[in-house]
């Protein structure tokens, strides 16, 4: 190990904790430098209010890149999805790393699925993209459910089943996998029922501009598609104009002939969170080759959405 140790700022959660050691090892091995974790706690870990409410998950992030900003770590590791889709000057997203499961997973008592869920089944989520796609799911297959809004970490909301207050929860795949906990998962939901929101499953590498040999370093553990994925869901969730709160749903796939990648396919929907209204669409183009292709594919679907109706279902704020 030589050179100075890099301090890689994370919030203090276990997931952020379990995710930040693991890009901080990638990070020892590429640079020979050692990683040292600067725990940071956020407004977002330590309110008690519901997200939408506090404006959102970039809660989550403010105080990271605050500590960015002023020198205090040299990088910073985030989930993806949390991150505001408008990117600061003086900061650069150096490396999108390859994505984890970007699916939506339900936890349920007796190792139930969702479809056998029973009538008027109590479903734990704080996300109103969650709540209206689960709602109109339910509704379109002739179940009813109950969407229950809570918060916390991944013990709080799971224990909510174990003590038999919810009969399921429905979480993020990636962060029970990052945390080892995914053998507990009774349902995977497809996305063809719940689009993720996003850049779910995730990781955005952050660091400071003028950093330009950090950047450079970091850059290496970018995976290209990852990063035309997300970018095309954040500039069709920053095109509709939403924060990271609204009920929007959001995923780019690449669509392959053989071993030949083709196509990638974004896909969007956006609904009240009674599930009675959804608007959902797709759209398909050539494999974006820089980030304003990428881009120019979100806003193109975002257009058509805004056309369909989506904008008088942006508002909802009331959990």
């Amino acid at each position: 190990m030589t050179g100075k140790a890099l301090r890689l700022g994370t919030r203090r959660s276990k997931l952020a904790m379990a995710q930040s050691g693991q890009v901080a090892e990638t990070v020892r091995q590429l640079t020979g430098r050692p990683v040292e974790l600067v725990e940071i706690t956020t407004y977002g870990d330590t309110s008690r209010e519901h997200l939408a409410q506090i404006g959102g998950t970039g809660v989550f992030v403010t105080a990271l890149r605050d500590a960015l900003t002023k020198g205090e770590v040299d990088f910073a590791v985030h989930s993806l999805k949390d991150l505001p889709t408008a990117q600061p000057a003086d900061l650069t997203l150096a490396a999108v790393p390859l994505r984890e499961d970007p699916r939506d997973v339900l936890i349920a008592r007796d190792h139930l699925t969702f479809s056998e869920l029973p009538d008027g089944a109590r479903v734990g989520t704080g996300s109103p993209r969650r709540m209206a796609q689960l709602n109109a799911y339910a509704r379109s297959h002739g179940m009813r459910i109950e969407t229950v809004p809570i918060r916390g970490n991944i013990d709080t909301r799971v224990g909510y089943v174990h003590k038999g207050e919810l009969d399921a929860v429905v979480l993020a795949a990636a962060g029970l996998r990052r945390v080892g906990r995914i053998d507990e998962v009774t349902d995977f939901l497809s996305v063809d029922t719940v689009l993720p929101a996003p850049g779910q499953g995730a990781l955005a590498i952050e660091c400071a501009a003028v950093n330009a040999s950090l950047a450079a370093a970091l850059a290496e553990l970018d995976d290209p598609y990852t990063r035309a994925a997300v970018t095309a869901e954040r500039s069709l969730l920053a095109a509709l104009e939403a924060g990271c709160s609204a009920p929007v749903g959001a995923l780019a796939d690449l669509l392959a002939d053989g071993q030949i990648v083709k196509e990638m396919r974004l896909r969007g929907v956006v609904g009240s969170t009674d599930g009675a209204t959804l608007v959902q669409l797709s759209t398909t183009g050539p494999v974006p080759e820089t980030e304003n292709e990428a881009s120019a594919l979100g806003r193109e679907l975002a257009a058509d959405m805004l056309a369909k109706g989506a904008a008088g279902l942006m508002g909802e704020r009331a959990l």
